[in-house]
């Protein structure tokens, strides 16, 4: 067996799956976002390194207590949350919290360089929007606003790096992960020098490039004991989650795309050529040599349904024990017609990036009249999720070519009616692989291709890898839903450019 670990924006979870991909054991452990100031979201790089060692233990002790042979994985694949930047010392240990995806308080940077021509020529140097996720900006901004850590400082690293220097001592970043900090030029594999010059660093300041196959073996038998695990186990470098989990559902055809929804969101396809479209709509990552996942990410995923829940239905909190919250929001929603009686939500809570990038845009509900109770507003919240993906979708078409076929995964896939109202709004077929942990399968191909082994046949349980489908995770959308949508989306897209001067 492999385990794909995936460092997430919320959770840190282990999957041990076979060689078809089937799911043996799997460990999730939750850690917080801290939010120490309006606009700062961060995370403690202690907490978030102690849940991957802990997930990894975890799955192993299951695998011993539920086999009789005690199994041993061929190695430990990582895929992880990009964007992160961690401030360390000399001896590797932190001297800020992570400043995540979500961070905004370099917006005033990322804002004036945009919109200049160095901006414009950095975005095609490296792939990444100029946006205050990027590390670009973010150590812009600690160079103007916190010198005292500017200087202290000995690298800037990601978590993924992070953990890979408690385990191993050296300081490595796979070119997926890199491809979207803003500061790596994509063409030529080597950190930007423009990019470094605006920053005030040198490239010593940041971990070395590596291929996404990069192995190295263990050596530390008291934290291989704590994981359970051989002390010489293989640990793969692997990707960013984005990428893995276009690989990991099989979306790296041509008109093949991968939705993922999780506390964020994202569309993104597969190609063997950059992305250089003018109006920075979209990112361009690399997963390998003339593999690049082309797309957007959109801050208002998962995150919109657990602030809708916490705040307007009280009594769902209580299902957390006794029952399934996501299934009864789902009913409520279920119980209103498509369009929601014409109440329109921009889900943009968190601001926005892909395909607006502005940070400033803020949520509105528009269109409310008398008739519109609870449930309207619920499902015009999910609506609004899912609109703000298709937008970027267009995006996506204008520059790679017609999508004809969507792979849906995280928690969206978990969600029968969103995946049907994916399918009814994009008016494509939508199908669910058999795991919908894509981004941890994808870092277990990683792993397997990096030491030389074949994935195995898909089982019935795994069609969809092989380019089948079951049809019981077939998805057909409805024409006569998607004109209803069309309609809602014209006024959704309208109000934004209407509003978003006040944002």
């Amino acid at each position: 067996m492999i385990i794909g670990l995936d460092i997430g924006t919320s959770s840190a979870k282990a999957v041990a799956f076979d060689y078809e991909g089937n799911i043996l054991s799997l460990h999730s452990i939750t850690y917080p976002i801290l939010n120490p100031s309006e606009g700062w979201y961060e995370q403690d790089p202690e907490i978030v390194y102690a849940a991957c060692i802990e997930s990894i233990r975890y799955v192993m002790i299951s695998l011993k207590q539920s086999s009789a042979e005690i199994p041993k994985p061929v190695c430990i694949s990582v895929s992880s949350a990009m964007h992160g930047l961690i401030a360390v010392d000399s001896a590797g240990k932190p001297l800020s919290n992570c400043m995540i995806w979500a961070d905004r308080r370099s917006e005033d940077i990322a804002v004036a360089l945009e919109a200049s021509e160095v901006g414009r020529l950095l975005y095609q140097q490296t792939g990444t929007p100029i946006h205050p996720m990027s590390l670009l900006c973010k150590l812009m901004w600690i160079k103007s606003n916190d010198q005292k850590l500017f200087a202290q400082s000995h690298k800037f690293i990601g978590i993924k790096e992070f953990l890979f220097y408690r385990l191993f001592g050296v300081y490595v970043v796979d070119h997926s992960i890199a491809s979207a900090t803003g500061l790596f030029d994509i063409h030529q594999l080597t950190w930007s020098d423009l990019a470094l010059r605006l920053t005030g660093i040198s490239e010593e300041k940041l971990a070395s490039p590596v291929p996404v196959n990069y192995t190295l073996n263990m050596p530390n038998r008291e934290i291989a004991d704590l994981m359970q695990i051989p002390q010489d186990t293989p640990f793969v470098i692997g990707g960013s989650d984005g990428c893995l989990a276009n690989l990991g559902v099989g979306a790296i055809r041509p008109g093949v795309a991968s939705v993922t929804v999780g506390t964020s969101g994202a569309i993104r396809v597969a190609s063997p050529q950059a992305n250089q479209e003018k109006k920075q709509r979209l990112f361009t990552y690399l997963l390998r040599p003339d593999e690049y996942i082309i797309g957007g990410a959109v801050n208002n995923g998962g995150v919109l349904r657990n602030w809708f829940r916490d705040n307007f239905l009280h009594e769902f909190i209580q299902m957390e024990a006794d029952g399934n919250p996501s299934a009864a929001l789902d009913a409520l929603v279920d119980s209103v017609v498509p369009g929601a009686e014409g109440l329109i939500f921009l889900p943009y809570l968190t601001g926005e990036r892909a395909p607006h990038w502005n940070s400033n845009a803020k949520g509105v509900y528009f269109g409310i009249q008398l008739h519109h109770g609870r449930a309207h507003f619920a499902r015009a919240m999910m609506e609004g999720m899912l609109f703000a993906i298709y937008s970027v979708g267009i995006a996506l078409e204008e520059n790679t070519g017609p999508i004809h076929t969507i792979y849906a995964s995280g928690g969206l896939a978990r969600s029968s009616l969103m995946v049907q109202m994916l399918a009814d709004i994009f008016n494509k077929p939508v199908f669910i692989k058999n795991t919908v942990e894509s981004s941890a399968w994808g870092a277990a191909l990683i792993g397997l291709e990096a030491l030389g082994i074949q994935a195995g046949e898909p089982t019935v349980k795994n069609k969809q890898a092989a380019g089948t489908h079951d049809t019981e995770h077939y998805f057909k959308p409805s024409v006569e839903n998607h004109a209803v949508y069309m309609k809602n989306f014209q006024k959704f897209e309208h109000l934004y450019y209407l509003l978003e001067g006040e944002f």
